[in-house]
C-alpha cells in the first residue's frame, strides 16, 4: 500500500467512514462485511448464536438452503471427571466478537458459504447416554446426507463417535484430533461409549481410518490405555513434541497424514494449557498455547475438511472466560477450513 503524506491523508480519510475502504484487498472484505452501509450490530445486542450466524432451526426443512450448519450438543452423560460440559454450547453462543475476518487466511467464511445456527440436537432422554448417541447420529445424518457441512459445540468428546458414523457413514474419513488424550481407550465399568474412547469405536466401526488420523497435543497420565491408538496405525505428536518439532512440521505432518481425502477436524479445549483455558473437565498442565493451536488449524487451509467440533467446554470452571472465547474462535476458523475446501 502507499504511503501518504498529510495532505493526501487528510483528501483521503478526513471525511470517510468506517465502511470507505480504499485498499482493494481490504475493500474486498469490507464489501463482504457492510452491505447495508456501516451500521453494524451492536455484538452484544440481540439472540446469541454459534458465530453471529443468523438463526434458523427452519432450515431443517429445507437443508439444500444450507452449506454448513452450526448447531449444539449439550450432553455430558459421559464424562470420567468433572461434569459441566453440556454447558458449552450455551457459553460459546453468549462470545460476542469472533469474526467476519480471519486475517491470517484472509477469508470471510460467511461471504462464501450459506452458514446458520439450526440450534440444538434434541435428544429424547437427557439421562441415557446411549439413545443420545443415537439422537446425534440421526441429526446429523440427516445434515450430511444433503450436503450440509455440520460443525458442532459438545459436550464431552464421547460425541465424537455418533458424529463420525454420520460423517463417515458412506466412506471412513480421516481426522485431524487436536487434545491432551488420545480418546481411544476400551470399555469401563461395562460402558463403551464415554469420552475416553470414541475413536477406538469409531475405528472398530469402520468410519474412522487410523492411517489417515493424526493425534496432537497429547499428554498426560493416562497414556497406557491408549495403545489403540498406535496399534491401529495413528500419529500421535505429544504436547511437549509440538515444541521440539515447530509449528510448521507439526502442519506438514498432518497435512502428509490426511492427504486429499475427507477429513473430520475434532478440537478438545483440554488440547490447552490450563493457563489458556482451564474451563474443562479433564484440565491437564503442560498444554499447548492459543497461539499454537491457531497456528496449526490455520496451517490446514486446502484440506478437504468435512466437519468439525468443539468439545469439552465446561464454563462454571472459566472465571475468565478465555476458554468460551478460544473455543469459539477455534470454531470459527474450522468455519475457514470448511469454506477453503468447498471453495
Amino acid at each position: 500500500m502507499t504511503i501518504l503524506d498529510l495532505d493526501e491523508l487528510r483528501a483521503r480519510y478526513a471525511s470517510a467512514s468506517g465502511a470507505d475502504i480504499f485498499d482493494p484487498a481490504f475493500r474486498a472484505v469490507a464489501e463482504g462485511v457492510f452491505k447495508d452501509g456501516d451500521k453494524r450490530p451492536a455484538p452484544y445486542c440481540g439472540v446469541p448464536t454459534l458465530l453471529k450466524a443468523p438463526y434458523r432451526p427452519e432450515a431443517l426443512a429445507n437443508l439444500a438452503e444450507l452449506d454448513v450448519a452450526l448447531l449444539g450438543i449439550p450432553m455430558d452423560l459421559g464424562v470420567t471427571n468433572r461434569s459441566g460440559a453440556r454447558l458449552g454450547p450455551r457459553a460459546v453462543r453468549n462470545v460476542e466478537r469472533v469474526g467476519p475476518y480471519e486475517h491470517v487466511l484472509k477469508a470471510v467464511p460467511t461471504a462464501r458459504l450459506r452458514v446458520a445456527d439450526i440450534g440444538d440436537v434434541p435428544f429424547r432422554s437427557r439421562f441415557d447416554l446411549a439413545t443420545c448417541h443415537e439422537d446425534i447420529e440421526s441429526f446429523v445424518g440427516d445434515l450430511v446426507a444433503a450436503g450440509v457441512a455440520p460443525l458442532s459445540v459438545g459436550g464431552d468428546h464421547s460425541i465424537g463417535l455418533p458424529l463420525l458414523r454420520a460423517v463417515g457413514r458412506e466412506r471412513p474419513v480421516g481426522m485431524i484430533h487436536i487434545d491432551a488424550h488420545c480418546d481411544t481407550g476400551g470399555s469401563f465399568e461395562g460402558c463403551k461409549f464415554h469420552h475416553g474412547g470414541p475413536f477406538r469405536q469409531a475405528v472398530l466401526d469402520g468410519v474412522l481410518d487410523p492411517r489417515r488420523t493424526i493425534q496432537i497435543g497429547i499428554r498426560g497420565n493416562s497414556e497406557y490405555l491408549w495403545e489403540f491408538s498406535f496399534a491401529s496405525g495413528m500419529t500421535v505428536i505429544h504436547a511437549e513434541e509440538v515444541d521440539d518439532l515447530g509449528i510448521r512440521a507439526v502442519i506438514a505432518k498432518a497435512r502428509e497424514v490426511v492427504g486429499d481425502g475427507p477429513t473430520y477436524i475434532s478440537f478438545d479445549v483440554d488440547a490447552l494449557d490450563p493457563a489458556f483455558a482451564p474451563g474443562t473437565g479433564t484440565p491437564e498442565v503442560g498444554g499447548l498455547t492459543s497461539a499454537q493451536a491457531l497456528g496449526i488449524l490455520r496451517g490446514l487451509s486446502g484440506v478437504q475438511v468435512v466437519g468439525g467440533d468443539v468439545v469439552e467446554v465446561a464454563p462454571q470452571y472459566d472465571p475468565t472466560s478465555n476458554t468460551v472465547q478460544i473455543a469459539a474462535q477455534v470454531l470459527f476458523e474450522i468455519l475457514c477450513l470448511t469454506a477453503a475446501a468447498r471453495g
